[in-house]
């Protein structure tokens, strides 16, 4: 049986980011924390000009996300993971008709022996918001470096 989607029993923050132009335009926030020009990567026919593009600023979230993530079960555990680096891949390709993503979250925590390093890494990927909002749509390889 299919799991529906999950309903947040709380909201506890709220991010609210306006795009005009698409993937040749402009991102900001209504805070004005983020305003950024949006560009076709190279691969995509870009011509290369300043900018990032959406598979970039996903790539950040998650990868920032999961180190938060990462951060919270290691704290209820009470394990000191020492310094710990998520590295994000979105991958943009096709999908039928159309397109679609796929993640690799690579972690890496030197300071932990690998097997408890990938036990926190899997708790993580259970608790992660994007993980979350990922599962089952998305292909995701989480791994420790």
């Amino acid at each position: 049986m299919s799991q529906g989607p999950s309903v947040l029993e709380k909201r506890l923050y709220t991010a609210t980011a306006t795009s005009t132009g698409g993937r040749d335009g402009r991102s900001k926030t209504d805070d004005g924390a983020l305003d950024l020009a949006i560009v076709p990567p190279r691969a995509l026919g870009g011509s290369g000009a300043a900018g990032t593009n959406p598979e970039q600023l996903f790539a950040a979230g998650y990868s920032a996300c999961f180190g938060s993530a990462l951060a919270h079960v290691a704290r209820a555990q009470k394990i000191t993971t020492g310094p710990v680096t998520i590295t994000a891949k979105v991958h943009l390709g096709a999908v039928g008709k159309g397109f679609g993503l796929a993640v690799e979250l690579v972690a890496d925590l030197p300071e932990l022996p690998r097997e408890q390093a990938e036990a926190l890494v899997r708790a993580a990927h259970e608790v992660c918001p994007y993980s979350n909002a990922t599962r089952g749509n998305i292909e995701v390889d989480v791994r420790v470096a």
